[in-house]
């Protein structure tokens, strides 16, 4: 079975950070390994969050224990997110290095070994609120994990903070993604009563929209991560993926506005999170 390597915040009460992306990958039969930076009881967004930031020593204690069982080698995917400190950043990148230099295990004869895909949520800010890491986190994950992705996987705000380019709208968005020279999804992209996510890499472009919705729980970002990544190691099309992970979303927060859900409800939306949506449109931008 698949294995995700997840760094990023566990938060007790609220569905989102790498608990949220935990659940929803367990959907795809795909086992996570959860290293928190953060043990907060509630997500900031409603208050006080209640817990701590993880002690550096306590993260890469965590992280020097998988890699001690061997099991970077069977990391398929490495997912980061939400970080307290630059010192923990610094760990996340030398983990992905782990991961990428350790020997994978012989496939299956006739097939080769799949290489990790490392997918970098450079979790700093959003618009109306601006940055909300110290500002030494935000530079670190720009210098110290941005180089290191495979994909990038970023709000409008964060693609524009990133780049010094305007991104709200999708052609900008993919103006902006090329100047990372990484294959970029880029969420929170506005045109028109629509919100969508556009990924672009240097060869093409595609853009899955829907209406927006009257209201969205915190957590929609990482939701979205968990399932592209899972398009990624299922081996499905880059449209494909996309308008199912954006589907998945689209639903799950249209259940939470129906149901008058607080919190993203994933587990309840465990079968629709795989589908596409009707509410969703694919189109191709370059």
């Amino acid at each position: 079975m698949p294995l995700a390597l997840i760094i990023s915040s566990h938060v007790a009460g609220s569905q989102v950070g790498a608990s949220a992306q935990a659940a929803a990958l367990v959907q795809f039969r795909i086992d996570s390994m959860v290293a928190p930076t953060v043990l907060y009881g509630r997500h900031p967004g409603w208050g006080v969050p209640g817990g701590a930031p993880v002690p550096i020593e306590v993260l890469e204690g965590m992280l020097d224990g998988v890699e001690a069982n061997g099991l970077l080698s069977l990391t398929d995917v490495v997912i980061t997110g939400y970080f307290a400190s630059a010192a923990q950043v610094r760990a996340a990148a030398r983990t992905i290095d782990a991961v990428r230099a350790a020997p994978r295990q012989n496939p299956p004869q006739g097939a080769t070994a799949r290489k990790p895909t490392v997918i970098i949520d450079p979790t700093m800010g959003d618009a109306g609120k601006g940055l909300y890491v110290p500002a030494e986190v935000a530079e670190a994950i720009a210098s110290d994990l941005i180089p290191r992705a495979d994909i990038v996987a970023c709000n409008a705000w964060e693609l524009q903070r990133l780049t010094g380019t305007d991104s709200r709208d999708p052609h900008a968005a993919v103006r902006a993604g090329r100047l990372l020279a990484k294959p970029t999804l880029v969420s929170s992209v506005e045109r028109g009563n629509e919100i969508g996510v556009v990924y672009v890499d240097r060869k093409e472009a595609w853009l899955a929209a829907h209406a927006k919705a009257e209201r969205s729980p915190s957590g929609t970002g990482d939701l979205l991560t968990a399932l592209y990544a899972a398009s990624i190691l299922e081996g499905q099309t880059i449209s494909y993926g996309l308008a199912r992970a954006v589907g998945g979303v689209a639903e799950t927060v249209t259940a939470a506005n129906i149901w008058n859900a607080p919190e993203l409800p994933i587990v309840g939306m465990a079968a629709r999170i795989k589908q596409t949506s009707p509410s969703v449109r694919i189109e191709r931008l370059a």
